[in-house]
């Protein structure tokens, strides 16, 4: 049967030799990320993790009957192994490619992708790490892509101040690529980031209509004028929803 764990280990390029070989790429994945989801983020902590059973059984190995991995261990498989640039670009596909097993047995007839940026808030002088205004808090400033279902396509953490469409096109096409040839409506969702004709431009050609917002501006504003105006008589107790549609094309295109 194969895990989210394996299908990592099988993508992850091992370069480690001799000794340093003792716990597995698969059990070494197991120990980093079970030992966040406990609460443990720091490596310093495999030191206490390592000697206890639920965590061992968890790591699988020769942690099961021995020990699990040390400080120094974890240090050097986070730090040297997983950020390798090949490593680093198996993590980046790992999500989507356990998507596809999933896809395979169940089928799909509609994709829809939702692209946004969002914060990541940093402690201290982590690499990358800068101040966004937007945010207004020190961060990275990470991009992601979801499907309808929730599921994580792919994603790439970014410098702090990076503007929220940056690398979009890095992040989205290898999600669009995974999906070519399959006969499937396509549908992309973005915020007004990513109202731009390069984006549109991309789209199109691949098949996928799109909702994307625009950012606002009094050409805009002047068009949609007519709901805003509150009609006579007491006032709803509901919010109320007003639709329009018409043609609008910025100069600048």
């Amino acid at each position: 049967r194969i895990t989210p764990f394996k299908l990592a280990a099988s993508k992850l390029t091992e370069c480690r030799k001799g000794k340093n070989t003792q716990h597995t790429l698969v059990a070494l994945l197991r120990q980093s990320i079970f030992g966040r989801l406990a609460g443990y983020e720091d490596v310093n902590d495999a030191e206490r993790l390592r000697l206890d059973p639920a965590m061992r059984c968890l790591e699988g190995g020769k942690a099961d009957s021995k020990l699990g991995a040390s400080s120094s261990e974890m240090a050097r498989f986070e730090t040297a192994l997983l950020a390798s640039e090949e490593n680093l670009e198996a993590l980046a596909d790992l999500s989507g490619r356990w998507i596809d097993r999933v896809h395979a047995s169940t089928g799909l007839k509609k994709l829809v992708l939702d692209m946004d940026s969002s914060d990541s808030p940093t402690h201290g002088q982590q690499e990358g790490s800068t101040f966004n205004g937007h945010f207004g808090c020190t961060c990275y400033h990470p991009l992601f892509v979801f499907n309808q279902f929730g599921g994580l396509e792919r994603a790439m953490l970014r410098p702090g101040n990076v503007h929220s469409a940056d690398e979009w096109r890095e992040v989205l096409g290898p999600v669009v690529e995974r999906y070519r040839g399959q006969e499937l409506s396509r549908f992309f969702r973005g915020d007004a980031a990513f109202a731009k004709p390069e984006v549109y431009k991309y789209l199109e050609p691949k098949g996928f209509s799109y909702a994307i917002r625009l950012p606002a501006n009094q050409n805009l504003q002047e068009a949609i004028n007519y709901l805003l105006t509150r009609p006579v008589g007491r006032p709803p107790l509901k919010p109320q929803v007003f639709h329009a549609s018409f043609r609008y094309q910025a100069k600048s295109w």
